[in-house]
């Protein structure tokens, strides 16, 4: 069975996002995700992009104060997920008209598109759990948002 742990990239956890904007968090996830060696450095400006024009098609935040922006690549190896919080607030033209405190940015090769149904399954429902949402916005480390993953994946809340 599919676990958080298995689609969260080792070093592309960012607890305080910078950016105040979509755009500005989508590339600050995919940075760390370039630098945690789940994403090829020449793949980055083209995931950008794809992440960018699927925002125009629809938004991704899905309220709450979450969003997830996702994206196939035809360049990616394996699937791999970035988790950022911002302290602020992002304007992700949410359904519920309200800030984005929390971000799970997936990605996925684009022949894989069962698995990628499969991690956004996982994803969503790890983040329709009340408990799981307020630990998430109020991580501020790295760590705490490894020990929120390790412990979602041991409760059986990415089954």
């Amino acid at each position: 069975m599919l676990k958080l742990r298995d689609i969260v990239a080792d070093g592309a956890i960012v607890p305080a996002l910078a950016s105040a904007d979509r755009a500005g968090v989508v590339e600050e996830l995919l940075s760390a995700l370039v630098a945690s060696g789940a994403v090829p450095p020449e793949a980055k400006a083209d995931l950008v992009k794809k992440v960018l024009d699927r925002e125009r098609k629809g938004t991704t935040g899905v309220g709450r104060g979450v969003a997830v922006p996702h994206a196939k690549h035809p360049g990616l190896a394996n699937m791999a997920a970035a988790i950022g919080i911002s302290q602020r607030g992002v304007d992700f033209a949410s359904i519920d008209k309200q800030p984005v405190y929390s971000v799970v940015l997936l990605l996925s090769p684009e022949e894989r598109a069962e698995d990628h149904l499969l991690a956004m399954e996982v994803i969503f429902r790890n983040l329709g759990k009340d408990t799981f949402r307020r630990v998430l916005r109020s991580a501020t480390t790295t760590e705490e948002v490894s020990v929120l993953i390790d412990e979602a994946d041991r409760m059986g809340l990415s089954r």
